[in-house]
């Protein structure tokens, strides 16, 4: 990854809870909108390519915003600075940690669908006292919300 001196635009990013620029939420998730995404060093072209992703859909967290740039934030850390245009508001998870159990309903006692490995990435539904309703193709159940990066620790919805 390669480092860049702090400039006064990132300095100015807004990172603190609520409305960024764009008056949506910080922090939230949002996804790839193509296979091929260039991640910055700082929010503009002029700064050094970081990381390229190859992977439509992947989940990232918004951090930070600063005019049409996002500070994002990947499953393993990494952090830098890609164009809004990049980014979609469709909500996806990528499954973390160990194999996760996709079950009927959201209970530890729930008939078992499918087993998922880390990695794989599934259409992210809902999320609802520490599960989330997950669609990998036409599979559709309920993981635990921590064998998941895609959806904020308190977050529900439908």
């Amino acid at each position: 990854m390669i480092a860049a001196a702090p400039s006064a635009a990132a300095d100015r990013a807004v990172k603190s809870p609520g409305a960024g620029a764009s008056g949506l939420p910080v922090p939230r998730f949002v996804s790839l909108s193509s296979d091929k995404v260039n991640m910055r060093a700082g929010p503009g072209v002029r700064y050094p390519i970081a990381w390229v992703y190859r992977r439509k859909g992947t989940p990232l967290i918004v951090t930070a915003e600063f005019e049409y740039w996002r500070k994002v934030r990947d499953a393993s850390g990494t952090e830098g600075w890609m164009h809004r245009s990049l980014l979609s508001g469709r909500r996806m998870a990528v499954v973390q940690g160990k194999i996760a159990v996709l079950r009927r309903d959201a209970s530890t006692s729930a008939t078992p669908l499918l087993r998922a490995e880390p990695g794989v990435l599934a259409r992210l539904q809902a999320c609802q006292r520490g599960w989330c309703r997950l669609a990998f193709g036409d599979r559709e159940g309920w993981l635990r919300r921590d064998d998941i990066f895609g959806a904020l620790p308190n977050e529900d919805f439908q």
